[in-house]
Parts: C-alpha cells; sequence; structure tokens
C-alpha cells in the first residue's frame, strides 16, 4: 500500500473506531462474532470443489481475520 495513502487511512478511519475497539464487551462480542463467521468459512473451504470456492472462502477468511486484529492496528496508532 502507497505510503500516503495508509497514511491518510490510519488518520481518518482508524480514531473513529477507538469507541468500539476501547468498549470491552463490544469489542468481545464483536470478536466472537468474527470467530464464528471464521469458523462457517473454513467448514466451507473444507467442502469446496470448485476452485473458486476456495478462493471464495479463503479471501473472506482473510478479511475477517484482518479485521480481528484492528484493535491491534488502532493501539499501535495512538
Amino acid at each position: 500500500m502507497n505510503k500516503d495513502l495508509l497514511a491518510m487511512y490510519n488518520k481518518l478511519y482508524l480514531p473513529k473506531l477507538k469507541g468500539l475497539v476501547g468498549s470491552t464487551l463490544q469489542w468481545g462480542a464483536f470478536v466472537d462474532m468474527l470467530d464464528y463467521n471464521i469458523e462457517q468459512h473454513q467448514r466451507k473451504l473444507e467442502q469446496a470443489i470448485d476452485l473458486a470456492d476456495v478462493f471464495k472462502a479463503q479471501g473472506a477468511i482473510a478479511a475477517l481475520r484482518q479485521l480481528k486484529y484492528l484493535k491491534d492496528e488502532i493501539d499501535v496508532q495512538q
């Protein structure tokens, strides 16, 4: 990712998400939901026959895991 684009991303979006990651109860519920969705996509991945379905499941899992580590990104920016 371009350095300027990354800096803009960090400046514009990450501070707005501090309320979500700052609340232990909300963040815990969000992570639980992400874990559940990751498990569902892992099952789809295990049962996939078509290569396109494999790629979709892998992409979904990667995106959900990136969201799971959002708190770490925000903590680093503080």
